[in-house]
């Protein structure tokens, strides 16, 4: 059977594996605690696992042990992989800093409105501290235009 045929029916059953049939038993029943807790133990491993198993069936050792002819092409492969990894690094400053700036808006504005409702006139200086939160989300953007205008 084809390596890619395989590599990708272990995606599928990773996907159904790992998401849908643990979520599944989550939301079909009581939905406590524990039950998440074994709901995402569950879903956990099976990802990794099914990770795994394609990174095994990927491995081929005839790419490994590349001659020195090939090594042009693998020269040229590396280029994109610098650029490929260029994409997810403005992917991940961008996506973990706007995670970062909502938790601290939400703990910023929670508290904010709590001391606007005791006292109007320090709406300003509650505005600032709200605003200095949403900010980190905009440094982790211009990082990502950064990276972008590297690649």
């Amino acid at each position: 059977m084809n390596t890619e045929l395989l590599i990708k029916l272990t995606m599928v059953a990773t996907f159904v594996l790992g998401f849908v049939l643990p979520f599944g038993y989550f939301y079909k029943g009581q939905k406590t605690k524990d039950r998440y807790k074994k709901t995402l133990t569950t879903n956990i491993v099976f990802v990794v696992a099914g990770i795994l198993i394609a990174i095994v069936l990927a491995y081929n050792p005839q790419v490994a042990l590349a001659t020195a002819g090939e090594a042009a092409t693998t020269a040229a492969s590396s280029a994109g992989l610098a650029t490929g990894l260029g994409y997810i690094a403005a992917a991940l400053s961008t996506g973990l800093s706007c995670v970062g700036g909502g938790i601290a808006v939400a703990s910023a504005a929670s508290a904010a409105l709590g001391a606007i409702s005791e006292d109007g006139s320090i709406f300003g200086r509650s505005l600032i501290f709200v605003g200095l939160a949403e900010g980190v989300a905009l440094y982790g953007l211009i990082i990502s235009f950064m990276i972008l205008g590297q690649l």
